[in-house]
C-alpha cells in the first residue's frame, strides 16, 4: 500500500461535510478521553489492526480521534498525527453506514484540524481506498511510498 498526499490549503468544507452526514442521523466529532476504553473495545472488534494507533490518539490531548455515531452507536472513527506527525491514519466505518457521508466527514475533520496546526500538506499512509482518498479531496500517489514507513515495522 502507498501514501498518498493531500494539499490541505484547498480542501473541501468541513460544515457540508458534517451536514450531510447529519442527514443520514451521523454526527461527526472529536472524541474526549472518558470514551477511550469504549472506543478502543469498538476498534478492537471491528478494525483490529488499528488498534495501537487509536491507543496513540487518545494518548494526545486533545484526543488526535473522531468518531462517528448513530446516536449512541460508534459507527467509525478517524485518527491524525499517530504513527508520525503530520500522517492522516488509521480510518474507518462500518460497511452497513458506507455511503452515508461519515468516511468523508471524519476524514475532513482530522485533516482541517491538520490545517489548523499550520501543515500546508498532510500525508494518508498505507492507503486503502485510494480512489475515495483522490475523490474527496484530491489525494495523489507519492511515487516510491511503498511500503514506506512501514517498511520494517515488527508484526505478530
Amino acid at each position: 500500500m502507498h501514501d498518498m498526499l493531500v494539499k490541505l490549503y484547498d480542501l473541501p468544507a468541513l460544515d457540508q461535510a458534517k451536514a450531510a452526514a447529519r442527514a443520514h442521523g451521523i454526527v461527526v466529532r472529536r472524541a474526549i478521553a472518558p470514551e477511550r476504553i469504549a472506543v478502543l473495545a469498538w476498534v478492537r472488534a471491528h478494525f483490529p489492526t488499528s488498534i495501537a494507533e487509536v491507543e496513540t490518539a487518545f494518548a494526545q490531548v486533545p484526543v488526535a480521534c473522531f468518531v462517528a455515531l448513530r446516536g449512541d452507536a460508534l459507527v467509525g472513527f478517524a485518527c491524525h498525527d499517530v504513527t508520525a506527525r503530520n500522517f492522516f491514519g488509521p480510518e474507518g466505518v462500518l460497511e452497513t453506514e458506507r455511503g452515508k457521508g461519515a468516511g468523508r466527514a471524519l476524514l475532513l475533520a482530522a485533516l482541517h484540524t491538520q490545517r489548523a496546526q499550520g501543515y500546508a500538506y498532510a500525508i494518508i499512509g498505507g492507503v486503502g481506498p485510494a480512489e475515495f482518498y483522490a475523490k474527496t479531496v484530491g489525494a495523489v500517489a507519492i511515487e516510491g511510498s511503498t511500503p514506506g514507513i512501514y517498511a520494517s515495522m515488527l508484526r505478530q
